[in-house]
């Protein structure tokens, strides 16, 4: 089964911070590096494809081209680490991928996507269920904040789903048009009309 090149990407990114947990990122050349040496599902990566995906192509801050993923997070320039829920993105990127299909991945490597929930965001995080809604670290917050982002997270803390009104409306309304569709709706409303 051959990988595509973003989830290579990730796959390298996630098997360095498994193999070196104490490092907060890595250099595009060490994700590359990774990706091409792995034989991915049979297939080795071209180096010049993965460079290109892991210094923008999959990168959640950038402005995509074309591609949505969002699997890294820039955290200086150069530097790369898995993306987290939490992460700044680009507002074209939202409803991009940010893990791999597990069917897509050779079955060596499926282990990597039930290790990042578990360990990689752990207990304190979820990646929500839609992209781009950002979850906050309950144990504080996340390394790559500035002061600033922190002094303001102190100030205005995120309300649970449970005691903000508005937040437990999230998916109330989701059986309301189940049995109609979006045009057969609109032609209904319309009906009456001159």
């Amino acid at each position: 089964m051959a990988m595509r090149v973003a989830d290579a990407v990730w796959v390298a990114a996630a098997m360095l911070h498994r193999t070196y947990p104490d490092r907060p990122d890595f250099s595009v050349a060490e994700i590359v590096e990774k990706a091409t040496a792995e034989n991915m599902g049979g297939v080795r990566m071209h180096g010049p494809s993965v460079q290109a995906y892991a210094s923008v192509h999959c990168v959640a801050g950038k402005k995509p081209q074309p591609n949505r993923a969002k699997m890294l997070t820039e955290t200086a320039r150069g530097r790369r680490r898995l993306y987290r829920p939490e992460d700044p993105c680009h507002p074209d990127r939202r409803s991009g991928a940010s893990l791999p299909d597990r069917n897509a991945l050779p079955p060596a490597y499926r282990i990597l996507l039930d290790w990042h929930r578990r360990e990689y965001l752990g207990s304190g995080m979820s990646a929500g269920p839609e992209p781009g809604h950002a979850r906050l670290d309950t144990d504080g917050p996340h390394p790559s904040m500035n002061e600033a982002a922190v002094a303001w997270l102190a100030a205005n803390p995120v309300p649970a789903a449970d005691t903000d009104p508005l937040l437990a409306l999230y998916g109330s309304g989701r059986g309301v048009w189940a049995d109609e569709d979006a045009d057969s709706y609109v032609r209904r409303l319309r009906d009456g009309w001159d």
